[in-house]
């Protein structure tokens, strides 16, 4: 069942967070779907402008639409992904997705909300949630590309009039994360400093964490055994998606990680069978991986378990 971001943030708000999840193919939301109804979790599907040009952006929408069928007691919102003005209409005109993000981050702060302010008005005559971005993080995701020497940290004083002019549903804060697999190097924490300004500023208003992969150090170790290259990289500690959930982070956007296992099972099965040319065999071993993962991470955001009480909140 398709809800929209903001019937999801009402139920989770203060408790837990959504996981926001990319997805590019069958593969993909098979075993996100899988691990969800595993650990019986509500979930955020995202869709990138990338993901949009990959093969189609109507056989990405046919293979959620088929999910769904298929997973009838699944409830998730679809979300846009850092969107731009265009993007966000054609999604807004679509009839298909229940949220999108409109990242004008990049662009001055009266210009951001004179944009993001347009995209609110033309998604709320539809009843489609809007969640815009304040501050930039560092790294690279697609289209998003930032030098770490540009990122900012959001200004809590500047999001509580942002939200105030532009009447976004929620906002993607920058709070120390980065987007991309080489994120950080040693040590790197989330700023509860200003997440705790923001909730006081904004109590009960819900925030959106960007980049928020761990990146595994197994995954990158095996992936690297099994003839990779990656770099060495440092994400966000797992046991700070909680104490960030009770900070109004209603939404954590996972999506390297998720490569992560793809790459690893594929390096392995290919490393192993490197006389297989059938692509389905490592396909049905990823999709099993995948939702291993989606179900263990649905765990630390504290979102397992949730979904009768949210379809009760739902009436549904």
């Amino acid at each position: 069942m398709i809800v929209t971001t903001a019937q999801l943030f009402k139920h989770a708000y203060g408790k837990y967070a959504v996981g926001a999840y990319n997805i590019n193919n069958a593969e993909q939301a098979m075993g996100l779907f899988r691990g969800c109804i595993q650990s019986q979790a509500p979930f955020i599907i995202q869709i990138s402008k990338g993901a949009r040009k990959y093969t189609d952006k109507k056989m990405l929408e046919a293979i959620i639409r088929a999910a769904d069928q298929i997973f009838p007691e699944a409830i998730f919102a679809v979300h846009l992904d850092h969107g731009d003005e265009e993007t966000c209409y054609d999604c807004i005109k679509s009839g298909f997705y229940s949220s999108v993000m409109i990242d004008a981050s990049h662009e001055p702060y009266a210009k951001n909300v004179e944009i993001s302010k347009r995209v609110v008005d033309a998604a709320h005559a539809k009843g489609i949630s809007v969640e815009a971005e304040l501050g930039m993080l560092g790294g690279v995701e697609e289209d998003v590309k930032v030098e770490d020497g540009h990122a900012t940290l959001t200004n809590p004083a500047e999001a509580e009039d942002f939200v105030k002019k532009t009447g976004c549903d929620c906002l993607a804060a920058a709070i120390g994360t980065s987007h991309g697999a080489y994120k950080f190097k040693g040590k790197q924490s989330l700023h509860f400093d200003v997440l705790k300004e923001i909730q006081r500023r904004m109590p009960g208003f819900p925030l959106v964490m960007h980049g928020s992969s761990s990146v595994p150090q197994d995954e990158v170790k095996r992936i690297n055994a099994a003839g990779g290259t990656l770099g060495s990289a440092v994400g966000v500690d797992v046991n700070e998606y909680l104490p960030a959930a009770k900070l109004g982070v209603t939404k954590i956007n996972i999506d390297t990680d998720g490569r992560l296992v793809w790459t690893r099972v594929h390096r392995e099965f290919f490393r192993d069978k490197s006389g297989e040319f059938d692509f389905r065999p490592p396909g049905k071993i990823f999709m099993e991986e995948y939702a291993k993962f989606i179900a263990s991470r649905n765990q630390l955001l504290g979102s397992a378990g949730q979904l009768e009480s949210l379809r009760a909140s739902l009436g549904k």
